[in-house]
């Protein structure tokens, strides 16, 4: 591969890094292709962009990028498939999902919620992890809780006040 070419695919990896909110680096190495196809098509349908990566080209990238990535250089060993994608917990519910029915794909580590998760045992987390949608919804829910009470105590309130004077104004 030439110098030049190394340089555009880097630049690539570089851009598609900042497009997207967060990552996970996974090992496929080893699925057949129906496997590989089930995959691929799982995360189309889920909104995830699946590529495979040389690691120091990756490596580049993420250091070309904004942000700090330097724990995730020692994961960049063996086979790596990147998984990038806009909601955070999508790609480990995935990852999860897939692996029940085998050990792969491995997750090795993600970038996810402007945070570095290395290792194998993170992953319920991550599949756990609510989206800022999920969190904003939560939050509202939350907020509108009170009010809905307040106004649902108003409601009975006038109902039995409206009793009470007309039963006070039947008397005289």
């Amino acid at each position: 591969m030439k110098r030049d070419d190394k340089h555009a695919l880097i630049e690539n990896l570089k851009t598609t890094v900042s497009e997207y909110s967060h990552f996970y680096l996974a090992d496929i190495s080893g699925l057949d292709a129906q496997q590989t196809y089930e995959l691929r098509k799982k995360c189309f349908e889920k909104d995830i962009e699946l590529i495979v990566v040389k690691n120091t080209f990756f490596k580049r990238a993420l250091e070309a990028s904004e942000g700090d990535y330097s724990e995730l250089y020692n994961v960049l060993k063996q086979n790596t498939s990147v998984m990038f994608c806009n909601i955070a917990n999508v790609p480990g519910k995935l990852i999860k999902e897939l692996n029940k029915k085998s050990d792969k794909p491995l997750f090795k580590a993600a970038y996810a919620e402007e945070s570095v998760y290395v290792g194998e045992h993170l992953l319920d987390e991550l599949a756990s992890l609510k989206s800022k949608d999920e969190l904003i919804g939560d939050l509202i829910a939350l907020l509108q809780s009170p009010m809905k009470t307040v106004l649902g105590q108003l409601e009975s309130g006038k109902n039995t006040l409206a009793g009470v004077v007309k039963t006070l104004s039947e008397r005289e």
